[in-house]
């Protein structure tokens, strides 16, 4: 008991130097399960400990610190405390290994990676994720739509590492699993609104129904519905038209959980959402990096500039005085552009049954057709990424595109023991139709000086022509996988668990690219590949709360091709095999949660993306993009340790870190050898390159200060929320040596919670909330690819964002 003593003042002592910590498990607010509450906090017993995690991970609830796997989860009490309404909002770091960035400056598809995976553009209809992202165990095929408005979260898990065996395909760095509360059968929920700077406002309501019983026994319903809205964070100067990082978001959902028999639960939810949204703004941050001369005289005829009027010299582009480059966060943009929020719908129905056939088996199906629908408006760069000046000339790319999928998917399982096994078994199937087509007229047009050439001014061009101009591209894509796996347990004495699994998977995809350049093709792909899976773990309970685990697993992502190819270029799966080795432990009466994992990941055959945007005779600029696979292994170290700690009542501290270290071997870009051939048909040469993993910082840490304080006797209290997160710098291209920049965010939060309103039963919470408390700025996405001509460009984060919200508990 002295060390127990003695620890927590250390610990009160060192709160200051603790208090930017993250918790791995966050969730030390409230429980993750239905499970007995914890008492008002004013008659806890002295040490409270730290509440129990139940996860789904294994395809069976199992407490987190019993499951040999590397997990963290976000709770209800983190989704309110971070003011998380969509997933970009954990772009910040609130998970440190977990990273969510968006594709090109778009929230209308979201990058989502786990321990160096992180695909920078699986946005197409034949590209696939290197996370598996969950709805109640649907998978989401598409990027697209993931940044809809979150319904009433009860967890999401965030499991790190393959998840070959028990998730399948695509989920070679793991899988992110979003569990929604399901109908309680009771009369109650919780109904929230509030509002904030930049125009923000939010609305929630969450309504449980009382169950019908018949002689078909009991149905109870849920209710769910969601809006949040914010006005831009960087204004458009173009009367009329919508800024950058604006959004709307909103959407239903209803479920229904039928209890027919005993033993037999039929859940069955629709829901539906729609999410209206702007890029982030695209800045120049700065002009001509590489210090060559700039020009000051335009010759029409071979339409480039040049250092002096003989012709002799050629230079770049002037930049136009009305851009203005700098490393800085604008409020408002220098160029007015035509602009308009894109469109993401999400709809979805999922129906779960469970049968538990005797007390030690039950089966399960999963089925679900889900919809993903975009109506991309992104024209987010202005003059900041047009590679040149060009006396009256077009500029500012207007980016519009459209991306429809549907997909169907449906699982069979049993989870059963026997003995001393534990055991799941599936069959599982999943088909899926996708489509995309762009186009990217140039929506600005020059004005220019006669005489000098130079910039006086800008007009907008026809939007009426925007619909009019080339198709960049069109295609279609196929995919149907086709699954069986298996997952045992074996406990051949107490504290030993031997775990052996394994999945075969069968891959059929094909599509075709039918337009290039407003040209008709006929470039086809067509891929079958078959696979199987392994996992075998080594669990020891070395005493009461100290477990240790050894696991290996493999995981791949499938293979594709790429419609922002000029040909369709084809390329195969990746497959990666993982060693583990972690630590779980639980001291001190529970007060202290301390969790470490370290990992050696080897990937073959990676996908690396060689991406530019290449002028057309048109005067557009194209989005150019093949998708190779790297020769030799791909090395991926880590480390992941997690802190939880009650040193006293009402108080919870975390701290988590992760390193990660990663190697690229050289891979061929072969862009750039069909760029150099159309200058000289006869250079026939192979060209690599160094690649690097984006959106991957070699150190992250994360933490969270939470403190509860009992007002009175009848159960109110005052709540106190910081966290804080900081990252190194990352790559964000796969081709292109350079980094944006680390950074670090502060969220915080404090309420006046459960205020008993009447006789009721009613309990009001009202509370103030702020996001990048600090007001940092940093760049997390920055290109060199015009930095011969032009200069880097770079995506800032957003601002700080505030305001106040009351909810009520009834």
């Amino acid at each position: 008991m002295k060390l127990a003593h003695s620890l927590r003042s250390g610990l009160l002592a060192g709160a200051g130097i603790i208090a930017l910590a993250a918790s791995p498990a966050f969730a030390a607010d409230e429980p993750q399960a239905a499970q007995a509450a914890p008492a008002p906090a004013a008659a806890l017993p002295d040490g409270v400990p730290i509440e129990e995690i139940v996860v789904t991970a294994t395809k069976r609830e199992t407490n987190l610190q019993k499951t040999p796997i590397s997990i963290s989860v976000v709770g209800a009490a983190d989704v309110k405390n971070r003011h998380v309404q969509s997933l970009i909002d954990l772009a910040d770091g609130a998970v440190p290994s977990l990273r969510v960035a968006t594709f090109e400056a778009r929230q209308s598809a979201l990058t989502i990676g786990l321990r160096g995976i992180v695909p920078g553009d699986a946005n197409q209809p034949a590209r696939e994720q290197g996370v598996g992202v969950y709805l109640d165990g649907v998978y989401l095929g598409r990027q697209h739509g993931l940044n809809a408005a979150l319904f009433d979260i009860e967890r999401i898990e965030v499991l790190k590492g393959p998840q070959g065996t028990l998730f399948g395909r695509n989920t070679e760095g793991g899988a992110l699993s979003m569990v929604l509360k399901a109908p309680t059968g009771e009369f109650g929920g919780r109904a929230t609104a509030g509002f904030g700077n930049y125009g923000s406002y939010t609305g929630a309501l969450h309504l449980d129904l009382p169950a019908i019983e018949s002689p078909l026994g009991s149905v109870a319903f849920k209710v769910d519905g969601v809006v949040a809205h914010q006005d831009p964070t960087t204004r458009n100067p173009l009367a009329g038209q919508a800024g950058w990082n604006q959004y709307q978001r909103y959407g239903g959902r209803i479920a229904a959980r039928w209890k027919p028999v005993d033993g037999l639960t039929v859940d069955l939810a629709f829901d539906k959402s729609r999410d209206e949204n702007t890029p982030f703004y695209s800045q120049l941050l700065n002009y001509n990096p590489l210090g060559k001369p700039v020009g000051t005289v335009y010759d029409n005829a071979t339409k480039a500039w040049y250092t002096d009027a003989t012709l002799k010299t050629k230079g770049i582009a002037p930049l136009p005085s009305q851009v203005k480059a700098g490393w800085f966060r604008p409020d408002v943009a220098d160029i007015g552009v035509p602009q308009q929020p894109s469109i993401d719908k999400t709809q979805g129905f999922t129906s779960t049954i469970k049968y538990k056939v005797s007390p030690s088996l039950e089966l399960r199906s999963i089925t679900s057709w889900r919809t993903v629908s975009d109506e991309q408006w992104d024209n987010s760069g202005g003059a900041h990424r047009t590679p040149v000046y060009v006396p009256n000339g077009n500029f500012s790319r207007y980016s519009l595109a459209t991306l429809d999928q549907r997909q169907f998917s449906t699982e069979l399982q049993a989870v059963g023991s026997l003995a001393n096994v534990d055991y799941v078994l599936g069959l599982y199937y999943f088909s899926e139709r996708a489509n995309d087509a762009a186009r990217t007229p140039n929506t600005n047009k020059w004005v220019s000086d006669p005489v000098t050439q130079l910039a006086t001014g800008y007009t907008i061009n026809d939007p009426s022509q925007y619909p009019l101009a080339t198709t960049a591209r069109a295609s279609i894509a196929y995919a149907k996988s086709y699954a069986a796996y298996g997952q045992a347990t074996w406990t051949p004495i107490s504290p030993l668990h031997i775990t052996l699994g394994g999945r075969y998977t069968a891959d059929r995809k094909n599509g075709a690219l039918f337009t290039v350049n407003g040209a008709a093709t006929n470039f086809t792909f067509k891929q079958d590949n078959n696979r199987f899976d392994p996992l075998a773990v080594l669990a020891y309970d070395v005493a009461q709360g100290v477990n240790v685990y050894a696991k290996y697993a493999t995981g791949y992502r499938a293979g594709g091709a790429s419609s922002r190819s000029l040909n369709y270029r084809s390329f195969g799966p990746e497959e990666v095999k993982s060693y583990e080795l972690g630590l779980k432990t639980e001291l001190f009466d529970r007060k202290v949660r301390f969790n470490l994992a370290g990992y050696i990941m080897d990937r073959n055959n990676s996908q690396v993306d060689f991406n530019f945007f290449v002028p057309q005779p048109d005067g557009t600029v194209r989005n150019t993009l093949e998708t190779v696979n790297a020769l030799g292994t791909t090395k991926i170290r880590g480390v992941e340790a997690d802190l939880n700690v009650r040193p006293v009542d009402g108080l919870a501290l975390g701290l988590s870190y992760v390193y990660t270290d990663t190697k690229v071997p050289p891979a061929r870009n072969t862009v750039q050898e069909q760029l150099n051939q159309q200058i000289d048909p006869t250079n026939t040469a192979q060209i690599f390159q160094d690649v690097y993993i984006v959106y991957t910082p070699k150190n992250a840490l994360s933490g969270t200060i939470d403190y509860d304080y009992p007002i009175g006797s009848n159960g109110t209290s005052l709540k106190l929320h910081l966290d804080g997160n900081f990252a190194d710098a990352a790559y964000t291209f796969d081709n292109e040596n350079v980094k944006a920049d680390k950074s670090f965010v502060v969220n915080g939060r404090i309420a006046l919670a459960d205020i008993r309103m009447g006789e009721g039963g009613q309990k009001l919470t009202v509370a103030g909330w702020a996001r990048n408390l600090l007001n940092t700025s940093y760049v997390y996405r920055r290109s060199n690819a015009n930095g011969a001509v032009l200069g880097d460009y770079g995506n800032w984060n957003a601002p700080r964002t505030y305001g106040i919200e009351a909810t009520v508990n009834f």
